[in-house]
């Protein structure tokens, strides 16, 4: 844990290499504290087609899918990493956004092969 997946509006590949911002995501989740580098999961998703009311803004979303238990202020602060460490990359980008989500614990699961 954290899953963290990255939506963008498919403009922002002329500005930044989607490899940096999902480095720079995931090295901002690690610098929380809160999880070990190898439970940090990263994936990222373009969009062609979008809206914002009527126009077709740039974007960069990172939702951060968390499982239940930590507190407020544990997710404020690592939603303020993950802006800090993409913000600067993404000058040009109209919107940037980062969103915590609880993943109810009692009910994950998943299968790893090992």
């Amino acid at each position: 844990m954290p899953h963290c997946v990255i939506e963008y509006s498919s403009d922002v590949v002329e500005h930044i290499e989607i490899d940096d911002l999902m480095a720079a995501v995931h090295d901002a989740a690690f610098s929380s504290g809160l999880f070990p580098e190898y439970d940090i999961k990263t994936r990222a998703h373009a969009y062609q087609y979008h809206r914002t009311g009527q126009t077709k803004d740039s974007f960069v979303h990172v939702n951060l899918h968390l499982l239940s238990g930590r507190d407020d202020g544990q997710k404020a602060d690592l939603s303020e990493k993950v802006l800090a460490g993409i913000e600067p990359l993404l000058p040009q980008v109209v919107s940037v956004g980062v969103e915590i989500i609880d993943m109810h614990r009692d009910s994950y699961r998943k299968r790893v092969l090992g």
